[in-house]
Formats: C-alpha cells, sequence, structure tokens
C-alpha cells in the first residue's frame, strides 16, 4: 500500500509539474497576444483619426467645387492650384491609411490574430475609454479647424 501511496504522490508531482508549465506557457502567450491586440487598437484608432482627416478633405473638396460650379460655372478644374492641393493631400493620407492597414495585417499574421480577437478586444473596451478617445478626436479636429481659420472660434 506504501508502494501505491508513493506512486501516486510521485505521479501527482509530475502532473502538477507539467500542469504549472503549461499554465505559464499559455500565460505567455496571452501576454504576447495582448500586447500586440493592443498595438492593432492603437493603430486602428490612428487609422480612424486618418479617416476624419480624409473625410474633412472630401468635404473640403466637395464645398470647393460647389462654390465654382456655382458662383463661376466652372466644372474643369485643370490647373486649379487649390483643387490639385487637395487632391494631393487626399493621396498623402490614403497612403498612410494603406500603411496602418498593412501594419495591422502584418502583426495579425505574425501572431495569428483574428479578426474576432480584435472585434472582442475593441468591443469590450470600457466605455469611458471609447469616450475618451471620440474627444480627443474631436478635439484634435477643432485643432486643425482653428488652425485653418482662425476666425471659427466663437468668442
Amino acid at each position: 500500500m506504501t508502494k501505491l501511496w508513493n506512486d501516486l504522490k510521485k505521479n501527482m508531482k509530475d502532473w502538477s509539474s507539467a500542469a504549472v508549465e503549461k499554465a505559464e506557457e499559455v500565460s505567455k502567450i496571452a501576454v504576447a497576444k495582448t500586447e500586440e491586440l493592443t498595438k492593432i487598437s492603437k493603430i486602428k484608432i490612428e487609422e480612424h483619426q486618418l479617416h476624419r482627416e480624409l473625410s474633412a478633405l472630401y468635404e473640403d473638396m466637395g464645398r470647393m467645387v460647389t462654390k465654382y460650379a456655382k458662383d463661376e460655372n466652372m466644372v474643369n478644374f485643370s490647373g486649379n492650384q487649390e483643387f490639385f492641393q487637395l487632391v494631393e493631400n487626399i493621396d498623402k493620407i490614403q497612403l498612410k491609411i494603406d500603411k496602418k492597414v498593412s501594419d495591422i495585417k502584418k502583426i495579425k499574421e505574425e501572431y495569428n490574430i483574428s479578426d474576432v480577437d480584435v472585434d472582442y478586444v475593441i468591443e469590450n473596451a470600457s466605455l469611458d475609454t471609447q469616450n475618451e478617445l471620440e474627444d480627443i478626436a474631436e478635439e484634435i479636429d477643432a485643432d486643425k479647424q482653428d488652425s485653418i481659420d482662425p476666425n471659427s472660434k466663437e468668442d
């Protein structure tokens, strides 16, 4: 009976050691994945901000085209520096967005992260964090607008 008890104790020690090793391995993987998910979330926030900038440029272009079409009956913008500056800025921002998308894809592939994992993290971010990020994005937009049109601030 003593031999059976000793064998059982030995097996329990072996199993517990194996369980501890496996738990450590899983926790290391979880930490690495969490860090990468955090990186992806940060890049997605930057990408979202770039999309907002892109939308603002398209709005500016729409206002400019409408103004010229309505006031000057002009619909051909060849030689119009303002138009081509907007197109150039749009292209630059689109390249930045494409880079962010590529960076996210690279991280996902390298660390075997699925879209479901990323969506889960984003959906489960605290509401306070989401609101803070939206507030920051709005402040950035307001600052940019003020730098474009200093008279836009209300006194």
